[in-house]
């Protein structure tokens, strides 16, 4: 996942931070933040000066550029807002990485006191008159290909903005965009509190029966931190089972206990559904503004709206997609299912299999299936290795070195770690970035993203900086923090988003790194990564045993490759389902004010899942990736990305994965067009660059094992 930053056309957010003591580390900004020096009661002082400034430099700006008697240059616009915006775009992206990683309720009130103020002035700025039409008058003839691109959005962007309606329904737009964000922050702490609040506390050995050693002491840190039970052991218990992504996923795919399973799974799917922090009303409201100020702005709907900026060329061609997947996996999802069901009955199992018994009988069958569990992959990934072997990976495709620099900089946490990204050939440093890399339940939000701290800037002097943020096992005594297979794809995917914005040569700023790329397209790069997990050269060389050293066995290898596809169809189907669900809750045919969302979703969800929604199912209101991330109406550039990621990474294996020189040259190329050329240039030409062709959804399928020759065999078995 990747957040974004600020531009012209922002309607609402970037970020902002504080300080300690003499120093307000809002308004230290030459260099990284000062975390050190953050302190919450600097926030609310420290951007209120980045306003005051902004509000002041637009005026004067404004005033420049309408008494020019020549036309304006990009110069005069877009880098001087650039400028402008800067300190402000600082100061509240520090803030609001801050609320991710160490929410807590004095942030959050600072958060919401200074959001509508730090909104109106994006708007202000979006709307402003004097800009657009300066904009609008640049000589075309005297701009770069990346100027001219960047000019064009910037125009495109500020008439999404609101800036074309008349006076009154403008006034009305920018309070429905203040509320929408405001909203959409509560949304978000809403689900941080969900997670937080539910504790399962597990007294009995059989209760946790099948659970793994990390997940168990993990459950008893987490019950050591509730008073009565700071004796808590692994061994021994008690164990608190929480909604944090390990603990969840590792209840649902190795407890035993059915009833823990179900109490478990029953509390993740209504997060955020009931009592103080129920998202069904925020949905609603959401959606409200959306489908409102898109009529607004003429377009038939928030879909239409959002592909508009997109790859895609319409909601229709984006369902023909999802539909084109769904068919391709259909099938094999119905005999996936069939064949666990199967499979659990021969085991023991009575009766058909419920939503909580899925996972653990899939992860069963696998393990029959292929020879091993995840659990038994984990004592092979500790993180130090498993970093080694991804740096070790980058350097030998991009040609590039990977420097640590702990200590060198301030962080938030103990834990988070510091790198440089430096060009091998020449030894300049290129970016930095930071690893905040463990799960911490109540003060930061779950899943994983890279957001950029600092973009690449001529104008500003700046090269990038990236957050890379992960939630991964801490830890626990003498042991290390041990990775489980999707843990080690999880890193590598947001290091690939992290080397787009580091390893971009952009450097107009609104169009470095990710900043202008179609949304739809970028997934690409972090997608791309993932694949290396699979090419046994980049696993072995980091595939070692925390205690003994050894490398995975050859046989393991083997079976995690082979693996790969088990139950492809029923988390492609997940996903195409997620992906439906966003498109039509953002069309036309959905009225907010009249339909209800859960009940959409429960449709859609009988429609693409093959087995039924309980009927408390309210996955909606913590889908913070629609409602309060960047893909509304977008969520289908997963899929739409990783069409042409699979084909990319079709081009390494075409060349030869094992060839050294030929993987160099095939990087660097990937390098000089996906990872360089950032928003600069229309990711269908950047891809063409790169292949050579179009991309085509045949590369996804064999991945996916879901291409005819895989299906065919299948069909033998």
């Amino acid at each position: 996942m990747v957040h974004g930053a600020r531009g012209l056309s922002a309607n609402s957010s970037s970020s902002s931070g504080g300080g300690g003591g003499e120093v307000n580390a809002l308004l230290e900004q030459d260099g990284v933040p000062r975390f050190d020096a953050f302190r919450v009661e600097d926030v609310a002082p420290g951007v209120e000066k980045c306003l005051e400034d902004l509000d002041k430099g637009l005026a004067d700006l404004e005033q420049r550029l309408t008494g020019l008697d020549r036309k304006a240059t990009y110069a005069d616009v877009v880098e001087a807002a650039e400028k402008l915006d800067a300190p402000l775009g600082f100061a509240w992206g520090l803030v609001s990485h801050m609320m991710s990683v160490k929410n807590s309720d004095a942030l959050r009130t600072a958060h919401a006191e200074l959001l509508p103020k730090v909104i109106a002035v994006g708007q202000k700025m979006a709307q402003s008159k004097a800009l657009f039409d300066a904009l609008k008058s640049i000589d075309q003839d005297s701009l770069d290909p990346v100027q001219r691109r960047i000019v064009k959005k910037e125009i495109e962007g500020m008439e999404r903005s609101g800036i074309g309606l008349p006076d009154e329904e403008r006034a009305t737009f920018n309070d429905l965009k203040r509320e929408q964000s405001q909203l959409a922050t509560q949304f978000s702490n809403n689900v941080l509190d969900a997670t937080k609040a539910f504790k399962l506390k597990l007294t009995e050995p059989a209760q946790v029966e099948g659970l793994p050693e990390s997940a168990l002491e993990g459950m008893a840190e987490a019950a050591r931190r509730e008073e009565g039970s700071e004796a808590a052991t692994a061994t021994e218990g008690p164990w608190i089972a929480t909604l944090d992504g390990p603990t969840f996923i590792a209840v649902m795919r190795f407890a035993k206990d059915r009833d823990v399973r179900e109490k478990v799974y029953r509390a993740y799917i209504s997060r955020a559904s009931a009592g103080d922090v129920d998202n069904t009303p925020i949905i609603r409201r959401i959606l409200e503004i959306r489908a409102k100020t898109s009529a607004m702005l003429g377009f038939e709907s928030y879909a239409q709206q959002s592909l508009a900026s997109k790859m895609a060329d319409s909601p229709q061609a984006v369902m023909d997609m999802i539909h084109f997947l769904n068919a391709k996996s259909r099938a094999p999802a119905e005999r996936e299912l069939q064949e666990v069901t199967r499979f659990a009955a021969e085991n023991g199992h009575e009766g058909d299999l419920t939503l909580w018994d899925v996972p653990f009988w899939s992860e069963k069958q696998k393990q029959e299936l292929f020879g091993f569990s995840q659990e038994e992959l984990r004592p092979y990934f500790p993180l130090e290795s498993v970093l080694r072997g991804l740096f070790q990976l980058t350097e030998r495709v991009f040609d590039v070195r990977i420097v640590a620099a702990d200590g060198e900089v301030p962080v938030w946490d103990e834990a988070v770690r510091f790198f440089h990204l430096e060009d091998r050939a020449s030894g300049n440093r290129l970016a930095s970035f930071y690893l905040d890399p463990y799960v911490r339940t109540g003060e930061k939000r779950g899943g994983a993203w890279m957001s950029p701290a600092i973009g690449r800037s001529r104008v500003l002097g700046q090269s990038p900086v990236a957050y890379l943020v992960c939630n991964g096992s801490p830890p626990i005594g003498e042991k290390p923090s041990l990775m489980t297979f999707s843990d080690v794809e999880t890193l590598f995917h947001e290091f690939g988003h992290g080397l787009q914005h580091m390893c971009t040569t952009v450097e107009h700023a609104p169009a470095a790194g990710i900043s202008n790329v179609e949304w739809d397209a970028v997934e690409i790069p972090s997608q791309f990564m993932e694949n290396f997990c699979y090419d046994r050269a980049t696993l072995m060389a980091f595939a070692k045993h925390y205690e003994t050293g050894e490398t995975l066995p050859d046989a393991l290898f083997d079976k995690v490759v082979a693996a790969r596809h088990h139950h492809a169809a029923l988390m492609m189907l997940r996903q195409l389902q997620f992906a439906a669900l966003d498109m039509r809750l953002h069309s036309p045919e959905f009225d907010a004010s009249r339909d209800d969302p859960i009940a959409l979703q429960r449709s859609v969800m009988q429609e693409f899942a093959v087995l039924d929604p309980l009927p408390e199912d309210r996955f909606l209101c913590a889908f913070e990736h629609i409602m309060a991330g960047g893909y509304a109406a977008g969520y289908y550039s997963y899929k739409y990305s990783e069409i042409m990621s699979a084909d990319a990474f079709a081009a390494f294996e075409e060349a030869g994965l094992d060839d050294a020189d030929a993987l160099a040259a095939t990087g660097r190329r990937f390098r000089d067009t996906i990872l360089s050329l950032g928003g600069g240039t229309h990711p269908s030409e950047v891809f063409r660059s790169f292949r050579g062709r179009e991309a085509t959804a045949d590369a996804l399928l064999r991945h996916s094992g879901l291409d005819d020759e895989a299906q065919a065999q299948h069909a033998k078995l």
